[in-house]
């Protein structure tokens, strides 16, 4: 291999490495240069020098630690976050299946976390499932035996999902015995975050309608910042993520009784 061909190549990685980046902080907002090095599966170093080239760029602002895009999006799209942690969300959607009986009730909310727990949920029997998250239901449309309702009202066809008012109408009238939901950030104190009002009401919605509320997350969502709150760790019986909590994270858990599952 010549030296001029080993250099093209070398080239090339770093630039689709650094799109990755990009993919990367769309889907997830905010990251640290060690979680991203962690799922592109390379050094902290050589993240940290792909962050400074795209903040010389101006595509990416860097602040303690941390890096996000320049110009601030809600969370993106369904599809660019499906292929972010896919195998971490697969190993929460089994570890949720597995805290969940057969002839359950439950309550599923939006997102792709929540969808790989449709898909480990489809070997299940006679389960009663309520969602407003359309890939859960196609996720379990092989399953013959488990009824699924959905909530009404306006699609937000980006994700697939119904977060309206009659979303929120919909789980207020159910009374089920679980409610598996995910949120878009987790600060080190424990509140739980998401990027818009109408994500929130159908978040707290979903969380009310049920006697016990699992809340599920890749290890990304932790410490990621987002600018709307709907609870805290307190507030919840069962936390799933696939990677190791803080320590302030896993404390207030401690103090709360929130179970933790590490999947």
């Amino acid at each position: 291999m010549t030296a001029g061909f080993r250099t093209k190549m070398s080239i090339d990685e770093a630039a689709r490495r650094r799109d990755q980046i990009i993919n990367l902080l769309s889907a997830y907002g905010e990251l640290s240069a060690k979680a991203m090095a962690a799922m592109l599966d390379v050094t902290v170093q050589t993240i940290r020098s792909d962050l400074r080239l795209l903040d010389d760029a101006a595509l990416v602002r860097r602040r303690h630690g941390r890096a996000r895009l320049a110009i601030p999006q809600e969370n993106i799209g369904f599809q660019p976050r499906l292929e972010v942690s896919r195998s971490e969300k697969d190993r929460i959607g089994a570890a949720v299946a597995s805290l969940l009986p057969n002839g359950a009730s439950v309550a599923l909310g939006t997102g792709t976390t929540v969808e790989a727990i449709a898909r480990a949920l489809s070997g299940h029997e006679k389960l009663s499932v309520a969602t407003n998250n359309l890939h859960a239901v196609l996720a379990l449309r092989a399953a013959p035996d488990i009824s699924v309702s959905v909530a009404g009202g306006r699609v937000r066809m980006r994700d697939l999902d119904l977060i309206g008012a009659e979303a929120g109408e919909f789980y207020e009238n159910l009374r089920m015995q679980f409610a598996v939901f995910s949120v878009g950030g987790v600060s080190l104190g424990g509140d739980l975050l998401d990027f818009t009002m109408d994500e929130v009401r159908a978040r707290r919605a979903i969380a009310c309608c049920a006697s016990h509320r699992i809340l599920v997350i890749d290890h990304a969502k932790i410490g990621r910042a987002a600018g709307f709150a709907m609870g805290h760790v307190s507030d919840l019986d069962t936390v799933v993520c696939g990677g190791t909590l803080p320590e302030t994270l896993t404390f207030a858990c401690k103090q709360a009784g929130t179970r933790v599952v590490l999947a």
